[in-house]
């Protein structure tokens, strides 16, 4: 494939990428704050986001165990601050792709709770027309591309979106969430080889959460440290303080402005953690103790948010007024989806085909020459 229609990089832009070997220690872990940490990022309306995620991601456990919840479930509880920051960061024709861990960034990027929950129901006002469930959300109308169940299966799709807007001249950039997991699957080479050898505006979000499923980072990647991966690529990393909102709200902020004022892809991987395991089918305590989780609870995101706003003089009833607010949202948004009717059958397969090809679909209904319907609705599904 030929490059994208930028020059070759210039001798001062790759110096730029090769910088990756400097960052140092994680931003807005200590000593001195990231640029913009101190900066007021602690407003009342991002707490409220983050206590919408958690509210959220405790009653979706809540009704998965209820069986009201099918497939698979994954929670982010712990990693809000990253997950607000980070949808924040992207302007409204930016783009966003993240993996199956994507509740949270729904809510951020402002799905509808209404919508994310209707879907988790597999329901007709859900996100995905209740086709697609917890795995894949997602919201084209508001950039949002979707959550993907195969561990780095949205690497290329990012890099292939970032080429896009290249090629449209549009001056957007992408931001591609991804766990610790997907940077040791091939996928995650092949789009940063092609992301950085054509100046794609591309942010790859590595979320850190110390496990990938129920293998610690140290165990499963010989260099632990994710960030200087990127120098592979001669390609800008960076590591973050994924619990801290001010620095994580920097970060994301001035990478994802590089790539569209730039064209320069980055790896940004935010150091953060997850109460729960891998899965609700998971309980966490196979590959880490109960001392692990109850110290990192210690560092959470929220109640650090919480600490800030009160030093800074808000009330203790503004904050709990705020808690209060999110739990009517989340409950009504379980009512909405109860009620919400499930899809047709007849629905299964629409949008799966261009437009134009409705023939291909009709091959599924009663009478077609294979009888479709018959061996797959009716033995696979039931009559």
């Amino acid at each position: 494939m030929p490059r994208s229609d930028s020059a070759a990089p210039t001798a001062d832009r790759r110096a730029l990428a090769d910088s990756s070997d400097e960052p140092g220690p994680v931003a807005g872990a200590g000593g001195a704050p990231a640029k913009g940490a101190a900066g007021g990022a602690a407003t009342i309306e991002r707490y409220e986001r983050m206590v919408l995620i958690r509210e959220l991601e405790t009653e979706s456990e809540r009704q998965y165990k209820a069986a009201r919840i099918g497939g698979y479930c994954h929670l982010s509880s712990g990693q809000e601050a990253i997950t607000v920051a980070a949808a924040e960061a992207l302007r409204s024709d930016d783009l966003l792709v993240t993996g199956y861990r994507s509740h949270g960034f729904a809510l951020a990027r402002g799905v509808p709770p209404e919508a994310v929950m209707a879907e988790l129901f597999g329901r007709r006002s859900g996100c995905a027309r209740g086709r697609g469930g917890s795995m894949h959300l997602l919201d084209v109308e508001r950039g949002y591309y979707g959550g993907w169940g195969i561990v780095a299966g949205q690497l290329p799709i990012a890099t292939g979106l970032a080429l896009g807007l290249v090629r449209q001249g549009r001056p957007d950039a992408v931001l591609c969430e991804l766990g610790d997991g997907a940077v040791n699957m091939g996928a995650w080479h092949e789009a940063l080889n092609l992301a950085a050898l054509w100046d794609l505006p591309v942010v790859f979000l590595v979320i850190n959460n110390g496990y990938g499923m129920g293998t610690s980072v140290e165990r499963a990647s010989a260099e632990p440290e994710l960030w200087r991966r990127a120098s592979a690529f001669r390609m800008h990393g960076e590591r973050v303080d994924g619990d801290e909102l001010g620095a994580s709200l920097e970060a994301c902020e001035r990478l994802l402005e590089r790539a569209r004022s730039e064209r320069l892809p980055a790896v940004l991987e935010a150091v953060t953690y997850r109460y729960r395991g891998h899965s609700v089918a998971d309980a966490g305590l196979a590959y880490r103790t109960k001392d692990e989780v109850a110290t990192r609870r210690e560092r959470d995101p929220i109640a650090r948010v919480r600490r800030e706003l009160l030093a800074g003089g808000l009330a203790e009833a503004q904050l709990d007024a705020a808690d209060e607010r999110a739990r009517a949202v989340v409950e009504a948004a379980c009512a909405f989806a109860e009620a919400d009717p499930e899809p047709d059958v007849t629905e299964l397969a629409a949008g799966m085909h261009a437009p134009g090809s409705a023939q291909q679909f009709a091959r599924m209904l009663p009478g077609s020459p294979l009888d479709e319907r018959e061996l797959v609705f009716a033995g696979g599904l039931g009559s």
